[in-house]
């Protein structure tokens, strides 16, 4: 029985209290990720105008920075929440919470990789000497092509998150322990999220994809800040795993 003392100790932090902070990050990501892409990114990156989006890069270069700064802040809630899912959900299934784990850790890599074009016109339009073989609408070209990466990044970390979601919707609905329309909702936002497997679709739906997402996030958030998870049954469910693997 030396899998049961691995799977929850007494002296860990509750359950409860793992699905508090996991939604309290979850907010965060919610937040950060709004303002950096929702506020400074629509404030600054005018689409197809490559001068315009430079101009406003180097006028408003602390905003540009910031921006980048949250997005990293971002990105590391997102790590954090991925590893406090696994664990919170792990007795609804060991495998499939580890494979949903490793699927949104995947989109997390990527999204965090893509970011490094998100700062990259930083260095272009920084007027570095060894910049000067390139004329400045090149380097406005190249700063905007940068920014587009940048997007086309996240696009592709979608499609891992949509993947993750939908695994964890699937626990969800398993667990004893979260009500089954949480579930349901990370399903369908999920669904949602996999039409980046075609870019033009994903791109052409998001504003009702991202909608459904939204409410999904608020609801998940919501729960697990007010009321966490039911400590007692996930406490059950975690034995039945245990007596099941053994």
């Amino acid at each position: 029985m030396s899998t049961a003392v691995a799977t929850y100790r007494p002296s860990e932090a509750s359950p409860r209290l793992k699905a508090r902070i996991a939604g309290a990050l979850y907010l965060v990501t919610i937040l950060t990720g709004i303002f950096a892409q929702g506020f400074v990114s629509r404030t600054l990156v005018v689409d197809g105008d490559a001068a315009a989006t430079a101009t406003n890069i180097l006028t408003h270069k602390s905003l540009f920075e910031l921006g980048f700064t949250v997005y990293l802040i971002e990105m590391a809630c997102q790590i954090a929440i991925t590893a406090l899912f696994y664990d919170l959900l792990k007795p609804a299934g060991r495998s499939i919470s580890l494979m949903a784990a490793f699927l949104g850790l995947a989109g997390c890599i990527i999204k965090t990789l893509s970011r490094l074009f998100y700062i990259a016109p930083l260095f272009v339009l920084g007027g570095a000497h060894y910049l000067n073989v390139f004329s400045r609408e090149q380097l406005q070209s190249l700063a905007l092509l940068f920014l587009k990466v940048n997007d086309h990044g996240a696009a592709i970390a979608l499609v891992f998150f949509g993947f993750y979601a939908l695994l964890t919707g699937y626990l969800i609905l398993k667990s004893t322990f979260l009500p089954r329309i949480l579930g349901v909702l990370s399903v369908l936002g999920g669904l949602g999220w996999l039409t980046f497997l075609n870019q033009p679709l994903g791109y052409r739906l998001f504003p009702y994809v991202a909608i459904l997402g939204l409410l999904g996030a608020a609801a998940l958030i919501l729960w697990l800040l007010v009321v966490g998870v039911n400590e007692q049954r996930w406490k059950e469910q975690a034995r039945l795993m245990v007596v099941y693997e053994s």
